[in-house]
């Protein structure tokens, strides 16, 4: 039987970025985190990623990388970014595996400079496509899914990908959900 899942962006959503040092972002471009040393999670976001897990929810966090079409980064750094992320989700209730199912990233981007990542791509959000390929790769019941994000560009490609408006859930400062603790809790309150 199919899971459902909690799609989940990935900065400012899972681990912190607005507010970092300039010497944390790649190339110099604020918001383009790409060196592990730098990752934090947010309050509260391994408990809440914990909660999720045990309610039967896979895992999939879906970020656009443009950094690496742009040429502030490597997709080697972004995917060592995310490892370590990964890494501080440990699963409390199985050592040595995370708490994510799985990391998607989109390293294309149209203003790109360094080909062939400078091109416009179905998985750039706020396109549905890394939602739709990891609902067909890991087999997911897309129905019974939700999406976190921070941005419109995420909370758009939940819409696009068919998600109910009702299980796109937006965090951050004046929002209904300060941060995916929040929005766990509504999420697993839904059940």
């Amino acid at each position: 039987m199919p899971r459902p899942a909690v799609f989940l962006d990935r900065d400012d959503t899972l681990i912190a970025n607005a507010g970092l040092p300039a010497g944390a972002f790649a190339g110099g471009r604020a918001g383009d985190l790409a060196d592990p040393a730098f990752v934090r999670l947010l309050p509260g976001v391994r408990g809440a990623c914990a909660e999720l897990r045990r309610a039967g929810f896979a895992l999939v966090v879906v970020s656009n990388q443009g950094v690496v079409a742009r040429g502030g980064a490597t997709l080697r750094q972004v995917e060592a970014t995310s490892a370590r992320m990964a890494e501080l989700l440990a699963d409390p209730d199985h050592p040595g595996r995370s708490l994510l199912e799985r990391v998607y990233h989109c390293p294309w981007h149209p203003e790109g400079t360094v080909a062939p990542f400078n091109v416009e791509h179905p998985w750039r959000k706020p396109s549905p496509g890394m939602i739709l390929a990891a609902v067909d790769e890991l087999g997911l019941d897309l129905a019974g899914s939700w999406l976190v994000g921070d941005a419109d560009r995420d909370l758009e490609a939940g819409r696009r990908a068919g998600l109910d408006a009702a299980r796109v859930l937006r965090v951050g400062p004046g929002t209904a959900f300060a941060g995916l603790p929040e929005a766990a809790a509504h999420i697993l309150r839904s059940l």
